[in-house]
């Protein structure tokens, strides 16, 4: 009975349903507002019928990481330019309307150099245990955003342990590939490591210490007054890379979750199974497999190749909820072939089941180059000899979702029967109504929107994004 009467208010609701705002963005213009369109009557076969009673995924939110190298490119900035930035990403409704934040557990590729929060061989205890070094980047940079958001959810991982409790004893996992242009990381060959190894010391003295460590990052950044409310064991566990990594088996990561776990929960932590970036859903199985492990685990964050494991997931472990914790991350170039790229992988990730989507880096100099050499994409573009920045084509693609999608929100089913599949619609906690279309073709597009029984005929601007809001 309550389905039915809750299905005859949405039906009466959508009946009314009016076209409020609509924004478009190109590659020559971002971020334009277009006339609302009118609604009229069905007279033939809709492109996309919006189905309000059909609610999929709850979406936590959107956000980026916070990584040391997206400050240090923001100091070359202005306070009042820096403050402009994070007012526009972090505000509510005013911008991005970010409410989610990634961050590092000691250094990653996006830092300036190595660091780990202990790196005093067999400090089991951990008394030389220290963030200071965050006190020059990521804390800054995290209160800056808070200043403008202060109910922002973070959440951390690590790209390494400290380089004692590793086999290899070293932070990097790979040698540096010349023709890439890497700078040399110190690592030898007989410290190289590989995917489907354990490369953390997989032993109880060891294992007791790395949670604790955990343990103490929380704290010493809740003595801060920054609350961290989850995290993950480690990024890309099956990735030797050049920078800060540390590859795992399942079997690794089950045992350290077993310590992990009840560290955590002592402080009111999650913990997520991530960050996973094969496309092989075996790889959560084999750590669930084991009950203590899955007892803890309670999302699962996933990137890049990860993509293709996110739809199997979700259909088989509907109590996990899934992050989609890096976006791929680009060249460097910042330019609207990866713009329009970015757009199917949020589309695809939320269409799969992910209930938040996270962005890579926030700000970085023009270019792009990380500290081992690798140039890759950012929301923000700054140009640290002019003192001036240029938010990027990815930085309006994902606004045209964050924007108007608030916490809490349902995505709900948006179907075509006419081959129309480029929308994602999702329906917010105050009733209203946001549809986001890609327009892929080098021509306008007419489209129709059937919401209810009223009927929206958009005409879409060639190769554009749009999003559309309607409210009773």
């Amino acid at each position: 009975m309550k389905q039915d009467t809750y299905s005859q208010e949405t039906e009466m609701r959508s009946s009314q349903m009016r076209n409020t705002e609509w924004i478009v963005t190109t590659r020559s213009e971002a971020w334009r507002k277009h006339e609302p369109t009118a609604a009229g009557a069905l007279s033939g076969m809709p492109d996309v019928m919006v189905d309000l009673d059909a609610q999929l995924q709850r979406i936590e939110g959107f956000g980026p990481a916070f990584n040391e190298m997206g400050w240090t490119s923001l100091g070359a900035l202005t306070d009042e330019q820096r403050r402009e930035i994070l007012h526009e990403m972090f505000a509510p409704g005013a911008g991005a309307n970010f409410t989610v934040g990634r961050m590092p557990v000691g250094a990653n590729d996006f830092s300036r150099d190595w660091y780990s929060y202990d790196e005093v061989p067999g400090d089991f205890e951990l008394e030389h245990f220290s963030i200071e070094n965050d006190h020059e980047t990521l804390i800054p940079f995290i209160r800056a955003a808070r200043e403008q958001q202060p109910g922002l959810a973070l959440w951390a991982s690590p790209w390494s342990p400290p380089t004692w409790m590793k086999t290899n004893g070293h932070y990097a996992a790979a040698l540096p590939v010349k023709v890439m242009g890497q700078s040399e990381n110190g690592l030898e060959p007989h410290q190289v490591g590989r995917e489907g190894t354990d490369m953390f010391i997989l032993e109880e003295p060891y294992l007791r210490a790395y949670a604790n460590y955990f343990g103490k990052f929380i704290d010493a950044y809740a003595e801060l007054g920054i609350d961290i409310g989850m995290v993950m064991p480690q990024n890309e566990f099956n990735s030797a890379q050049v920078f800060p990594s540390c590859t795992w088996t399942p079997d690794g990561l089950a045992a350290f979750l077993r310590h992990l776990g009840p560290v955590m929960g002592q402080r009111g932590v999650e913990i997520f199974f991530g960050t996973l970036e094969r496309g092989n859903p075996d790889l959560l199985n084999a750590v669930l497999a084991d009950p203590e492990a899955a007892a803890v685990v309670t999302g699962v964050g996933a990137q890049w190749h990860g993509k293709g494991a996110v739809r199997v997931i979700h259909r088989e472990h509907p109590e996990l909820r899934i992050y989609q914790t890096e976006q791929e991350c680009g060249d460097g170039r910042n330019d609207w072939r990866y713009a329009r790229y970015s757009w199917a992988l949020m589309r695809d990730f939320f269409l799969d089941g992910a209930e938040a989507y996270l962005y890579w880096n926030l700000s970085l100099e023009r270019g792009g180059v990380s500290r081992w050499g690798w140039s890759q994409n950012s929301l923000v573009v700054v140009d640290p000899e002019t003192a001036t920045f240029e938010y990027t084509h990815e930085y309006h693609v994902l606004k045209h979702v964050s924007h108007f999608v608030e916490p809490g929100a349902r995505l709900v089913q948006a179907k075509s029967f006419t081959g129309f599949e480029n929308q994602l619609a999702f329906r917010n906690p105050d009733g209203s109504v946001a549809i986001v279309i890609q327009n892929d073709l080098s021509e306008e597009q007419p489209v129709t929107l059937l919401l209810g029984d009223k009927v929206f005929t958009p005409v879409l601007p060639a190769d554009s994004l749009s999003t559309f809001v309607f409210e009773v």
